[in-house]
């Protein structure tokens, strides 16, 4: 057979191709690679910002893996990237507020205030003073930039270039005024000065000098004592006629103590951090200041709908003889938030109860101080979801003079509604299975803009929504997750895009459906790139109450199959870890490649609590937290034994912080199930935990101490039977180390001999060091090969 010379030369090049595709194929991963994290992955693009002309990107990069990160730039017509000079990096000015037509910009830099033209870029320093000068706005008729320094307010004529004070908050106490005279020394008085015309000629003087003081005298702000009273939240009236702010009351709680043994003095010190669940709450009141009629009144909440409800929870401390009082005597602590102003100076609040049950969405009379209802959202369990409660804060805007927009959970899933403050009528704009993550208002205030789980729960798209018709169209498209910047025209798009194997990289595309995309960075090291990164597959198994439970799987071949599996179990609850684009825990997902390598099958769950499945699925740890959540890692079990083909004695799982936590639920409560258990930073003790996480979820220990007993590891540790390692940093600010201290005790109490604990004294919760890390998953590592892979 006769083969030309290029026929011949296209056979080697496609042997050749397919040789390297093996090579790279067979690469392997080390711990001592995986583990350096951004210097083994890259320096991925982060703090995305738009130029004030829309017309380039700002980004936080380091393609050049220097000490810390850089600032740089790239526009977008010629996409050339520039690293910025220092001088240029502190003249960005990413933060700030637009006037109504986008000609002005006021913002802070350094602790002054600054006017910014947008079309010339000309600036103007509004203040340059050793205050500190923040959160600029602009008046309601935008004839005022207004801005905060030292907890009071001030306004900046534009045209006039002059300065005036609008409030007087003063911290220390109100001084004593005279007191009126008894009537034995009012008598005495009055003798004295029948007696002696001297003194009479005395107090003339300084009655008729008082009088042309007071007459002279420049109207000032009221004086406004906070006594010993903490000042926030304070907010002014576009019209600049009220000023509403609250007063917190700082309760003396006892703090504990995490000691540093690892110091530069060589002295170990204390680090002073958090309280524990369950300490008294500081309590605040809203008041506000009439400045046209110099008054001040307190925002009263005790007519509001349901203030005085009980928890359904202490039903179940109720004593049997008992009925039980669904009602309180006193109406439950309450935070208002900062009020939101419309453009006509009209206000509502955001209010939530302490016992996070419930969200109020009110309009407040800034003129009376009353409250009216438009939309009470409760739940048994507790408030929460994006841009609702809990881990977010809960947003209102206003859309025009008569309808603000709020997120609610009505429906069980995270959607957005509009509600006439006027009427009372309130209209669902989203609605469906699936969460609604983020919403932008355009400033047209025609649309929203908005990210959202849509398409799958596992993919994050951006959206536009035209408010009048309910139209949604969906402007991304490539598969995973994207974190959108609008640009301040709202043309175009600055997005941070990945997928699952693929890391962060900037793109930008024009702010339209089928707009093209376009990628700007490419940050991945060459090592990175070499090996052949698995993709997770993403399966639903049942649960034992039925439920479709999500997960991603990973498969080692039929050759190197050792038939064992690890269960990876994601921290902080609230997460989720089952998606499609670049994981968070990217050094886990890159150590799973690395025991799929060694012949293991992982399993990934976003268990019972993750975060975009819908209130339901957040709230099913309501009081027991170890229950379907450490249920739905019992079941992940049995279906890698099922339909897998997992060798049932040789199933391990581990996991960092709350993967920490049901790590040790597992290995105790579930003895025959997990054959070895890695728990990394983990929770042992509920009660050692802080109260804004842990309250919400369990209440307090005093009030439930049922939920703390069946939620604590510490309280199952006589079931361990399989080998533990516990690893944890000894400066933990989060997770004190005192928990696995206190854990450790308990099992050395009950002669348990199957465990050890590796300790790291300069790591805190998230630890930095890659010797650390390398050091913590050489220990899981081998704990695993050493107890599965026999």
């Amino acid at each position: 057979m006769n083969i030309s010379k290029k026929a011949l030369l296209l056979l080697c090049l496609l042997i050749g191709l397919n040789s390297l595709g093996q090579v790279k194929n067979e690469s392997t991963l080390s711990l001592d690679q995986i583990m350096k994290g951004d210097a083994f992955v890259g320096h991925l693009p982060e703090r995305i910002s738009w130029s004030d002309d829309s017309k380039s990107i700002y980004f936080s990069w380091n393609p050049e893996a220097d000490t810390i990160s850089s600032r740089y730039k790239v526009a977008i017509n010629t996409k050339t990237i520039k690293k910025l000079s220092t001088e240029e990096s502190l003249a960005q000015t990413s933060n700030g507020i637009y006037n109504r037509d986008n000609l002005w910009k006021a913002y802070e830099k350094n602790g002054d205030i600054y006017l910014l033209n947008t079309k010339n870029l000309a600036v103007k320093q509004v203040t340059n003073t050793l205050a500190y000068e923040t959160n600029p706005l602009f008046s309601g008729d935008e004839k005022d930039i207004l801005f905060q320094s030292n907890s009071n307010f001030f306004k900046w004529n534009i045209a006039e270039g002059t300065t005036t004070q609008l409030t007087n908050f003063n911290t220390g106490k109100k001084p004593k005024e005279d007191k009126k005279l008894s009537e034995q020394d009012q008598w005495l008085k009055d003798q004295q000065l029948q007696n002696f015309q001297v003194l009479g000629d005395r107090e003339n003087v300084q009655k008729a000098s008082k009088y042309r003081r007071e007459l002279t005298k420049v109207k000032r702000p009221r004086a406004i004592y906070l006594e010993g009273k903490r000042l926030r939240g304070l907010k002014i009236s576009p019209n600049l006629n009220y000023v509403v702010y609250s007063l917190y009351s700082p309760v003396k709680n006892k703090n504990t103590v995490v000691p540093n043994f690892v110091t530069t003095s060589g002295y170990t010190t204390d680090i002073s951090t958090r309280s524990k669940v369950g300490v008294k709450q500081s309590t605040s009141e809203t008041w506000i200041y009439n400045i046209l009629k110099d008054t001040i009144y307190q925002v009263k909440t005790d007519k509001i709908e349901g203030i005085y409800d009980k928890p359904i929870f202490l039903k179940d401390y109720t004593p049997k003889d008992s009925v039980f009082n669904p009602t309180y005597k006193k109406p439950r602590n309450v935070t208002i938030g900062s009020p939101v102003f419309s453009d006509d100076n009209k206000a509502v609040v955001n209010i939530t109860s302490e016992d996070n049950k419930d969200r109020w969405i009110m309009s407040l009379d800034v003129s009376t101080g009353n409250l009216s209802l438009i939309d009470r959202q409760h739940d048994d369990a507790w408030i929460g979801g994006p841009e609702v409660g809990w881990f977010s804060q809960g947003r209102i805007e206003w859309i025009d003079a008569n309808r603000i927009w709020f997120k609610s959970e009505k429906t069980g899933y995270a959607h957005i509604y509009i509600a006439n403050v006027n009427t009372g009528e309130i209209t669902a704009v989203t609605s469906g299975s699936y969460e609604v993550l983020e919403t932008t208002l355009s400033k047209n205030k025609k649309s929203f803009y908005l990210v959202t789980n849509k398409v799958s729960p596992f993919e994050q798209h951006f959206y536009h929504l035209t408010i009048k018709t309910g139209k949604m169209t969906q402007i991304t498209t490539l598969k995973g997750g994207h974190e959108v910047t609008i640009s301040p025209d709202e043309k175009q798009l600055a997005i941070r895009y990945s997928n699952s194997t693929t890391p962060w990289e900037l793109y930008v595309m024009p702010n339209k459906m089928n707009g093209k995309i376009t990628q700007l960075t490419h940050s991945v090291t060459q090592d990175f790139k070499d090996y052949n990164w698995k993709q997770p597959e993403i399966i639903r198994f049942k649960s034992s109450d039925g439920t479709d439970v999500p997960a991603t799987l990973l498969k080692p071949t039929a050759e190197k199959n050792n038939g064992a599996a690890v269960l990876f179990v994601h921290g902080a609850g609230y997460l989720q870890n089952v998606h499609q684009w670049w994981s968070s825990y990217f050094r886990e997902y890159m150590f799973h490649n690395m025991l799929v390598d060694n012949g293991y099958t992982v399993l990934a769950i976003d268990f019972r609590a993750s975060s975009g499945y819908g209130s339901d699925w957040r709230t099913s740890i309501y009081r027991h937290m170890g229950g379907k959540d450490l249920d739905d890692q019992i079941d992940g079990a049995k279906y890698l034994i099922e339909n897998q083909g997992v060798n049932k004695d040789k199933i391990g799982i581990y996991g960092g912080s709350y993967g920490g936590f049901i790590t040790l639920m597992a290995m105790f409560k579930y003895p025959d199930t997990f054959k070895s258990g890695a728990a990394i930073r983990s929770v042992a003790d509920w009660s050692n935990y802080n109260h804004g996480y842990t309250a919400p979820i369990l209440n307090t220990p005093v009030e439930d101490s049922i939920a703390y007993n069946r939620s604590s590891p510490i309280k199952f540790a006589e079931g361990l039977k399989g080998n533990l390692l516990i690893l944890h940093g000894m400066v933990d600010t989060n997770v004190h180390f005192q928990d696995v201290v206190q854990l450790s005790q308990r099992l050395i109490e009950l002669k348990k001999e199957n465990w050890e604990m590796a300790v790291f004294p300069v790591e805190s919760h998230g630890f930095v060091e890659a010797s650390s890390w390398r050091d913590e998953y050489r220990r899981i590592f081998k704990l695993f090969q050493e107890t599965l892979n026999n």
